[in-house]
């Protein structure tokens, strides 16, 4: 045999085989098996270094350690080795079966007492009845006789649990620490937290520290986020990150940081095809603007929406559309009925719809949503309907708030005309915002019902626009049978921002019945 390189040492495993193991280089890291987590780690954890990853029971520290090692197994064929107190190998295959994985080429050393060896044979731990150095060198002589490159210890908080104090037990974690990295494994330490000895001392002892956290909601799925708290000598993105389990993954949705991502785009304006609304607004809606639609529910929001997504679709560029409120059936109907081909745009690829359910979605999945159809679609508008049921993904409002603020910006640095809808409580009369948001929009376009010849009817003005000049007229807004329409400016109309307007001009139609005859 050739001539090792130099700084790696040769290790014999039981079989004899002699293995080339490298000394780690400086900032050298693997991957997880996890992209986004990569990405939140700015590329994988440090190899050869001892990380700690910490959580309630149910948090998913089991699923996330067992990716780490198939990584290792697919990547390079790297021996991973996983060391069990609280579970058995046949409940971690059986729980690895459930996402589709085969952990065949993982060595599992199960340490879980059998039940079927209470009668005196036992071979297996049982740790109340063992010294904590005992424990730790049966891990220590395994790790010796596998060489695994990968380790997963689980769980910190049964050989916590043998310790007899604070002292003892820190002494023999920096002891299997020393140990580990001479052997140039990567670790995980997963710990539970369900016991209180040792606690946030370990923090000081580890390379690095990553915390899970799952969030009972009043109503709605389990929310689950992931922060890593230490990482030293390496970048990395501080704060939550909501995450999510599926079958045969885990999905992580790192936190949005809209500076990283400004752009270069081609400024203009984009026009929705009704000549009157574009004069209202000044020509139409500008590239990289916010822009909210508020009214009171029924005063045709979507609809107007849904007009500038298919002018959008008819000018060759694609839209997304994301309902938190509204079927698909229901969307693809009103279309129909205004001569928008809804279901078409879907099936040709060019509007990406997407049903938001605020009680299962998470604020992150919902960002990296957007993300994704912006970057991997293309996407040119998109639309936001509403702002009511977004702000209900979770109760910490301000929090959600400061979320959508850095998504909008990253919208705009993308050159994205967004298109919020907020949807004002009340029909008529007192009409009120459940929050005041205006100061994230660029332009604002407001519909307010109100009453003429015993009808009610629907108004649109335009109160706000940052880039540029817009009209200060109120029109009246209807939607026909067969399309929609803006009309003439309403001279005779006031008290439409007092929230109760009313038109005192003369007794004739505002609009004529026929008017859609001619649209």
């Amino acid at each position: 045999m050739g001539r090792l390189p130099s700084g790696c040492p040769t290790s014999a495993s039981a079989a004899g085989s002699i293995r080339r193991k490298c000394v780690p280089s400086q900032n050298e890291k693997l991957l997880t098996g996890i992209p986004e987590f990569d990405l939140v780690l700015r590329g994988g954890l440090a190899k050869g270094r001892v990380h700690l990853l910490q959580g309630d029971p149910g948090s998913g520290k089991t699923t996330i350690a067992t990716q780490f090692l198939l990584e290792g197994v697919k990547r390079k064929g790297a021996r991973g080795l996983y060391v069990s107190m609280s579970e058995s190998a046949e409940e971690l295959r059986s729980s690895a079966a459930s996402h589709g994985w085969d952990l065949s080429a993982i060595e599992i050393f199960d340490l879980v007492p059998l039940e079927a060896q209470l009668d005196e044979q036992q071979t297996v731990l049982f740790p109340s009845e063992i010294e904590l150095s005992e424990t730790v060198k049966l891990i220590t002589d395994k790790i010796t006789e596998t060489d695994p490159d990968r380790v997963v210890i689980d769980s910190l908080s049964d050989l916590r649990l043998l310790a007899s104090d604070p002292l003892r037990y820190r002494r023999q974690i920096l002891t299997l620490k020393q140990f580990l990295q001479g052997r140039h494994c990567t670790t995980l330490l997963l710990d539970d937290r369900t016991t209180d000895v040792g606690g946030k001392d370990l923090h000081s002892v580890v390379h690095g520290v990553i915390s899970l956290e799952q969030m009972e909601r009043s109503y709605g799925a389990v929310r689950r986020r992931v922060a890593v708290t230490k990482m030293r000598g390496s970048n990395y993105q501080s704060g939550w990150h909501d995450f999510a389990i599926t079958t045969g993954e885990v999905l992580v949705f790192p936190s949005l940081i809209a500076e990283e991502h400004s752009s270069d785009f081609e400024k203009g304006t984009v026009r929705s095809g009704l000549a009157e609304l574009d004069d209202l607004l000044g020509g139409g809606l500008d590239r990289g603007t916010v822009n909210m639609f508020v009214g009171p529910s029924g005063a045709g929001k979507s609809t107007l929406a849904l007009a500038y997504v298919m002018a959008a679709i008819r000018r060759e560029e694609r839209a997304a559309y994301f309902s938190f409120d509204e079927t698909f059936r229901t969307l693809a109907e009103r279309g129909r009925a205004l001569k928008f081909d809804v279901e078409e745009a879907v099936k040709q690829g060019k509007l990406g719809w997407q049903r938001a359910n605020p009680s299962r979605l998470s604020p992150g999945e919902f960002v990296w949503q957007v993300r994704h159809q912006v970057e991997q679609q293309k996407a040119r508008i998109v639309v936001i309907d509403s702002l009511n049921s977004y702000l209900g993904t979770m109760p910490e409002e301000q929090a959600l708030v400061l979320q959508m603020h850095e998504l909008l910006t990253y919208l705009n640095n993308k050159g994205i005309v967004t298109i919020l809808i907020l949807a004002q409580q009340g029909v008529v009369g007192d009409v009120t915002n459940p929050i005041d948001l205006s100061f994230l929009s660029d332009t604002v376009v407001l519909l307010r019902f109100f009453e003429a010849q015993g009808q009610v009817r629907k108004a649109i003005s335009v109160v706000k626009k940052r880039t540029g000049v817009h009209e200060l007229a109120i029109r009246e807004y209807r939607l026909f049978p067969h399309g929609m329409k803006v009309g003439p400016p309403l001279s005779d109309f006031k008290g439409v921002l007092t929230g109760v307007p009313t038109y005192v001009g003369a007794s004739g139609p505002l609009l004529p019945e026929d008017a859609a005859e001619t649209d």
